[in-house]
Parts: C-alpha cells; sequence; structure tokens
C-alpha cells in the first residue's frame, strides 16, 4: 500500500530553504521554518544557527493555527483585534498551540484546495510572512495570502 502525498518531502524542502535564503537576503534575525501538511504535521521544521528555542513551537502554531482556522494568522490577528474573548477560548480550545500573528502561510494546489501550511518565526510577523509566501510561490504553489503585508521591509522588532 501506497498513501497519497499532496505535499511532499522534497516540495518542503524546496519551501523551508527558500524562506531561510530570503531571510539571509534580507538580513533578517535567524528564522525558523515549518511545514506542515494538510493533516497539520510537520513534514519540515529547519531552525537556523542561533534562532530561539521558542521559534519552533512559534513557528508550528502560525502554521497549525492557520490550518485549524482555515484562514491565514495575518487573517486571525486581523478578526480577533476586538474580539479577546473569543481569541482566549481558541487559544484554550487548542491548547494553547494557535498563535494568530502573522507569519501562518496557506499552501494551496493549482485547484485551489489547501494542501498545507508553512510557518515562519524569528524576526517581526510580517517579515516572517514575507519569507513564507514567497516560498510557497517559488515552490509552484499559490500562498494564501497571496502578498505579504504593503510595509512589511519597514516592520521592526
Amino acid at each position: 500500500m501506497r498513501l497519497k502525498t499532496l505535499l511532499p518531502l522534497a516540495k518542503a524542502n524546496a519551501i523551508a530553504d527558500e524562506a531561510l535564503r530570503l531571510g539571509r537576503a534580507e538580513a533578517m534575525h535567524p528564522l525558523t521554518v515549518v511545514v506542515l501538511d494538510g493533516g497539520g504535521h510537520i513534514v519540515v521544521l529547519k531552525r537556523e544557527d542561533c534562532s530561539g528555542i521558542m521559534r519552533g513551537d512559534i513557528a508550528i502554531g502560525k502554521a497549525w493555527g492557520a490550518l485549524g482556522m482555515g484562514i491565514p494568522s495575518r487573517s486571525m490577528r486581523d478578526r480577533l483585534a476586538d474580539r479577546p474573548s473569543f481569541q482566549a477560548a481558541l487559544a484554550v480550545a487548542s491548547d494553547g498551540r494557535l498563535i494568530p500573528v502573522p507569519g501562518g502561510v496557506l499552501i494551496n494546489d493549482e485547484n485551489g484546495e489547501t494542501i498545507g501550511a508553512v510557518g515562519v518565526s524569528g524576526d517581526t510577523s510580517d517579515k516572517d510572512e514575507y519569507c513564507a509566501i514567497q516560498a510557497i510561490a517559488k515552490a509552484g504553489y499559490t500562498p494564501n495570502p497571496d502578498e505579504p503585508a504593503p510595509a512589511w521591509r519597514d516592520s521592526r522588532l
């Protein structure tokens, strides 16, 4: 028996490597990148030297939350900004795994179906998200969101 793989390891590796390359090209802080399949399982997790020890959990929380809610983590942040009670309920329902800030980007295939998500953590959330979006697109998939925040380069820690 062979299980059908919608997000192959080679593509997940390419996404993670490209996100890290973009971080270096933009002189970002050390990044951690995770690629999850559609079931929320880790396909690849790569952590640059000197990336903080919590960055893996944060990257997973961004990607896992995006999959769990079916929307990018930036959209979650925006929708929950004035709904702290619902945000707290989601934190409880997810056992604290949900990280509702930019950097969790959905991966859509050629049919528009979500087959996974990328989470990036290490710099500002907008810069993290930029790396995920561009890496997904370079791998031949459609990122959701499809464009980074307009002023992502100007974001500061």
